[in-house]
């Protein structure tokens, strides 16, 4: 997990990813973290969010909070999504995201995507599985949609988004032929199953 980051030994790197560019409902979330890279800080465990149990994603999340030197969490709504496009709703969260860290970074490495900034980035086709710092924006970016999407079932109960998360699976798509869609759901995703 740490190849990427032993070539830029003594800089600032920040790791970029997001959550959510496949469901059928919800935002996009996009994450940055810069993590100290002290022998004795790094955090064991941390790999790819799709990698780890929800309940370690919850306990890694934490930790990560404590220990970063710098985070932050964004989020795009089904609304820009549809105005945008999925792709460019996830550039933009990605660069909102890097802008709105406390330092500023020497590199970025990012997961596949390309954004439009002038500090040097380095695009790594499954990044979350090769850098830490990535892999650690991917479980802030996933554990904070979760818990968002777990938030929203309350509000729209017909839909089981605690269970699949927005994600179009066969209780998803029947919960939106048979009640319609939401204020939530992204209308360029669901034009087929409504």
């Amino acid at each position: 997990m740490l190849d990427y980051e032993s070539r830029y030994e003594g800089k600032m790197i920040a790791g970029i990813d997001e959550a959510g560019r496949g469901p059928l409902a919800g935002p996009v979330v996009c994450a940055a973290v810069v993590m100290p890279m002290e022998k004795d800080k790094i955090i064991e465990g941390i790999n790819d969010s799709k990698k780890i149990s929800s309940k370690k994603r919850e306990q890694l999340y934490e930790k990560i909070i404590e220990t970063a030197i710098s985070y932050s969490i964004v989020e795009i709504d089904e609304k820009q999504i549809d105005a945008i496009n999925i792709l460019q709703a996830t550039k933009l969260g990605m660069k909102k995201s890097l802008e709105r860290l406390s330092v500023t970074p020497d590199i970025v490495l990012i997961d596949a995507v390309k954004i439009d900034t002038n500090l040097p980035q380095e695009n790594i086709i499954k990044g979350d599985a090769l850098s830490y710092n990535i892999a650690a924006a991917s479980i802030l970016a996933k554990v904070h949609r979760d818990r968002l999407m777990i938030e929203l079932d309350k509000q729209f109960q017909n839909y089981g988004f605690a269970k699949h998360k927005g994600y179009g699976t066969k209780q998803h798509i029947e919960a939106l032929r048979k009640y319609g869609k939401t204020k939530i759901h992204r209308e360029t995703f669901i034009k087929n199953f409504v």
